[in-house]
């Protein structure tokens, strides 16, 4: 890699850092091919990305972020999972790492806090944003709902006395 490509690397990196809602730092050791990309297509379906890149350019990139926090934890063969999700990329590497003993959690940040393994993990647990969107619409829709059923409730009652008094009548 010349100097021109360690370049566009750390820029790449730092506008990473700049636009993501978390990053997760993991240690892969021993991941094979088939794993690796396993792990790199459910971030994407999730929404997040992971990289490996070289830690003393990572640590550059670090630079003028929120998560310097992270420039301790970038040792060994160490790869980022990020997204804008703060929730997206800690679970699912949470779960590939329940699945996968080579594969385990360091830690990470979500913008200036620094997040440990069980921060990361507590992180998980969490619901996605979709998830908490789809719950604040179901509660915004709820009340339309009922009222639109008791609105609908006396003309029904209405409709049926009718209905019993046409059959009273004709019996």
């Amino acid at each position: 890699m010349d100097r021109a490509q360690k370049t566009e690397l750390v820029a790449e990196l730092n506008r990473t850092f700049s636009e993501v809602g978390v990053v997760v730092v993991t240690r892969n050791l021993g991941l094979t091919v088939a794993q690796s990309t396993q792990l790199r297509n459910k971030m994407r379906d999730a929404g997040a990305t992971y990289k490996v890149s070289k830690n003393k350019l990572a640590k550059i990139a670090l630079d003028g972020t929120d998560y310097l926090s992270l420039g301790d934890l970038l040792t060994g063969p160490v790869g980022l999972a990020t997204s804008i999700d703060p929730v997206a990329a800690a679970k699912v590497a949470v779960d590939f790492a329940k699945t996968n003993d080579k594969f385990e959690i360091v830690g990470g940040a979500m913008g200036a806090t620094a997040l440990d393994v069980d921060g990361v993990k507590a992180l998980a647990t969490l619901p996605s944003l979709d998830e908490l969107r789809a719950k604040i619409v179901g509660l915004l829709v709820a009340p339309a709902t009922k009222l639109a059923t008791i609105t609908q409730a006396p003309a029904a009652q209405l409709a049926r006395v009718l209905s019993a008094y046409a059959e009273k009548e004709a019996a």
